[in-house]
């Protein structure tokens, strides 16, 4: 069949005037946006509060050992290290060997208890002789009496010698004259300063171990002049570490210095943190941010609450699943973690704070 010219046009005009019939489909603006069940794991709600302003100061410091839970280990007397059976760095339990030593002085010791313990066994013998002779009238009262105080001599040089030989061994000696050096706590070995076939002198007044327990930690942390009126015992301050840059530990300020160092004009202050799980180690350097509470009431938010755009400050209120709102609130200041508003939002109301910027997006969008 052949088609015309004509029909060929009138077909197309069909066609385009049929187009211009359909309409595309319009978006809703009524339509509400919702937060779906996917969506739901990946936000967060969190409610406004009210509550003095935190003054955040940044600080920098680093951590050390508890004084009270860090014991120095000193020798009992002198003598040549035998053996060492801890290294720096090793955990050890409390009363665990740490070295033998083998003195000539606890050696002497027994030697001298060993005579005085006879001198004892004589001298008891004959008190026993002369009792029984003065209670049979054969020996005089005086004899007696001298036989009493020889035996009382006798028995406190041996109880001397024992006390010696405790102390010079630390409780724990041999009769060769060697005795062993433990662990007065649980902790960690901080330094060792000897080794074996070392000498220890009888004038040395260096410790040989220093045992740590790091359950608990100090934080020192430098305080400039212009920053010491906001810092008080008693203050809480969050402490991160360049080890667990995403972890905050969170500790109190129990001490602060009442001087300043004469070359660095800082002022010291300490953090005492709990370290449960032992991550935290000496001479670690360390951030600090003491919260100071001691500011004017304002309601605050999560900082991770607020989209900023165009130079205003924006939150997603949150009163339902499909009853969410873009709010425009006034900041008064970020401070560590928090927004503090001067208006905008009221005590109990609920922002989204992780993730909003979707929804954000969808309801200025719309």
């Amino acid at each position: 069949m052949k088609v015309t010219p004509i029909v060929t046009l009138l077909f197309f005009a069909a066609i385009l005037f049929s187009c211009k019939d359909k309409k595309e489909p319009e978006a809703d603006p009524n339509a509400k946006i919702c937060i779906t069940d996917s969506m739901e794991q990946i936000i967060h709600i969190d409610s406004a509060s009210s509550g003095n302003i935190e003054n955040a100061l940044k600080l920098s410091g680093e951590i050390s050992f508890s004084d009270s839970k860090v014991v120095k280990v000193f020798p009992f007397s002198s003598g040549k290290v035998m053996e060492v059976k801890v290294s720096q760095g090793d955990k050890v339990n409390k009363g665990q060997v740490l070295a033998t030593i083998k003195s000539v002085e606890v050696a002497g010791n027994y030697s001298d208890l060993s005579t005085a313990e006879n001198d004892y066994n004589i001298s008891k013998r004959q008190l026993d002789n002369e009792a029984s002779l003065y209670k049979n009238g054969i020996a005089s009262e005086r004899e007696y009496s001298e036989a009493k105080e020889n035996y009382s001599k006798a028995a406190t040089a041996v109880q001397k010698l024992k006390e010696q030989i405790s102390i010079n061994g630390g409780g724990h000696t041999n009769i060769g004259g060697s005795y062993v050096i433990t662990a007065p706590i649980a902790g960690y070995v901080v330094e060792k300063k000897i080794n074996a076939g070392a000498f220890i002198r009888a004038d040395n007044t260096e410790n040989m171990f220093t045992i740590g327990d790091i359950s608990e930690v100090w934080v020192w942390a430098n305080v400039y002049e212009t920053d010491i009126t906001k810092v008080k015992e008693g203050y809480t301050a969050n402490v991160t570490t360049l080890a667990y840059p995403d972890k905050i530990f969170t500790g109190i300020i129990d001490k602060v210095s009442q001087i300043l160092d004469p070359e660095t004009k800082v002022m010291k202050i300490r953090v005492r943190l709990k370290n449960d799980n032992l991550q935290l180690k000496p001479e670690m350097f360390a951030n600090i941010t003491v919260l100071n509470k001691e500011g004017q009431d304002a309601i605050s938010i999560p900082a991770t609450a607020i989209v900023s755009e165009n130079g205003n400050n924006y939150v997603v209120l949150y009163r339902g699943k499909c009853d969410l709102k873009v709010q425009q609130v006034e900041l008064l200041k970020i401070s560590g973690d928090k927004a503090y508003l001067k208006s905008g939002l009221q005590a109990g109301e609920k922002v989204i704070s992780a993730n909003q910027i979707l929804l954000y997006r969808a309801l200025t969008e719309k």
